[in-house]
This record gives C-alpha cells, structure tokens and sequence, in this order.
C-alpha cells in the first residue's frame, strides 16, 4: 500500500488546538484583570491615582471606566499578576513601566491621550529627539507641583537639566521666574513648537512683543538690530548687565558702531564722530533705541 505524505500545514493543527483548548493555546496572552486587583498589591499608588486630574478626566472625557484605568497606560495584567512579584518569571515583565521604557516607547503611552493642543508638536521637538520621556517631567500617579510635575515648581523641573538657565536666573538682572511673575511656560512649550527653542511664539521678537507690546512698531524709523532680534543686545535668561544686556554701555552700541579713532565713529556714512558718549550711556542722546515715530527721529535721538 502507497502511503501518501500529508500536505495539511501545521499552523493548521493549532487552529484545531485552539479552538478545541483555548486557555491551553493563549496561555502566554496577558489578559486585563481590572484596577481593583492591581490596586491589592500597589496600595499605594492606587490612593495617589484616585486624588490626580486622570482619576477624574479618565471616565469623564475618554470615557475609560475605573477598572480598566490602569491596564489603559500599563498593558494586560494577568501575567504579572500571576507572578505574585517573583522578578525572575517571564510574566513579570509582560507590564509596562513608562520610567523603563525608551522615551519614545514611554511618550506613546501618553500620546494615545495627549496628542493635541500643545502636544501636537509633540514628534520633532528637542525633546523628543533627545529621547526625552514624559515621566521624568510628569507623574502619572501623584505630583508635587502643578500639571502633575515631580518637582514642586516648574522652574525646578526645566532646571533637572537645563542647570546654565538655573544659574543665569541668579543674575543681577534676571527673568522674574524666582518671584513667581514668570514661568519658563511663559515663553516657551515643553511639548514641542512650531519656532525655534521650543518658543510659544512663532519667532523670539513675537514672543518678547507678548509683554513688550511697546517696542512692537511699526515705527516710522526702524533700528535694524532690534528689529532683527531681540537677542541681539538681551540675553532673556538673566544677565549681570542693566536691562538684561548682552554687554555693558556704550560697548554693546560699539558692536555695531566701530569705535576708533579719537573717540566713537557711526559706521554710517556722512555721520560726525563723537568724541565721548555723555557719561558712557549712548541712550542719553538716543533713548528711542528701540525705533520711533518722531519725522525727525532718524537718529532715535527722540
């Protein structure tokens, strides 16, 4: 007798196998087990969650009832469960952690939240190219400060890292993030921008012109630096200098018009030397340095 080989392909036979044991077959697939049972053995966080803005926002506006709040952000539990906190189970591991995770891993997590309004430049921002996760920001569970941070204040949270800012606040002359005026939000987006340096604003002068809306213009005669940019005579984080500048009076002004010969040349053509700046302050001959409307403020002198 020809014994014929059979040409039923194997994944054929767990199809079978499943249908026939399916606890047998998906044994190895976390499943969801509710927040209550996550919540016997993380107490602790479980009483912080209920007290934050999720708890509430969760059934509210996702419409993700309690139970099911935890394996949202966290995956399937059962695995985990079942390993009753035995590190070296495989099942163990089948939860997800945000803090252990890569950035970019731990921030979808949030993203399938929080992926508008000023998240929506979320992908390509500073941050998250330097792989920046939300939770070392943000605190899913409890907080400090305000938004969930994990320091008491927002300045304290940008200065985890960003220590050169924290240093130039110390300044004679400085940001009043210290005094409470200000926050580092005030002028830039965490979250991503569509500006540079993470700017609210579309550009540095449009940010400054949100609280300088004096200096904006248009004026009739323009002084081309400012207009240019703001930070070409400020240093907006803080500065040992008057008025947040770059550089003292009158060698800030000197940057541009050449000092030599006797005394300073305007390095525009026809324009007399001065001999000497009235006590080094070149804004006391041209306090209009920011422009002006005056017909005969060519020189910003009033």
């Amino acid at each position: 007798m020809m014994i014929r080989k059979c040409l039923v392909p194997s994944s054929f036979f767990f199809i079978l196998l499943s249908l026939s044991f399916p606890k047998l077959a998906l044994a190895n697939t976390p499943d969801k087990v509710g927040a209550s049972a996550c919540i016997a053995c993380h107490s602790d966080q479980g009483e912080a969650f209920k007290k934050n803005i999720h708890s509430r926002t969760f059934p509210a506006i996702k419409k993700i009832a309690f139970e099911e709040s935890c394996e949202t952000c966290h995956g399937p539990g059962s695995l985990h469960m079942e390993a009753g906190g035995d590190r070296s189970k495989p099942g163990f591991a089948t939860i997800k952690n945000p803090k252990n995770l890569k950035g970019a891993e731990s921030a979808a997590i949030c993203l399938q939240c929080h992926d508008n309004g000023k998240r929506m430049f979320w992908k390509g921002s500073q941050h998250e190219s330097r792989n920046l996760a939300c939770v070392q920001c943000h605190s899913m569970h409890s907080s400090k400060g305000p938004s969930l941070l994990v320091k008491n204040s927002e300045s304290e949270t940008c200065y985890q890292c960003h220590l050169q800012r924290k240093a130039q606040g110390q300044k004679s002359t400085h940001m009043p993030i210290k005094e409470g005026k200000l926050q580092c939000t005030s002028c830039h987006n965490p979250h991503g921008s569509a500006g540079p340096k993470l700017l609210a604003q579309n550009s540095t002068n449009e940010n400054c012109y949100s609280c300088h809306a004096e200096k904006r213009g248009p004026f009739l005669w323009d002084h081309p630096p400012v207009r240019e940019n703001c930070l070409n005579c400020h240093d907006a984080h803080g500065s040992n200098h008057d008025k947040l500048l770059k550089v003292k009076r009158p060698r800030l002004c000197q940057q541009c018009h050449n000092e030599g010969g006797p005394g300073v040349h305007v390095s525009v053509p026809g324009t007399p030397a001065v001999t000497y700046a009235l006590e080094r302050a070149c804004l006391k001959c041209h306090p209009m340095i920011h422009g002006s409307n005056h017909p005969q403020g060519v020189r910003f002198q009033r």
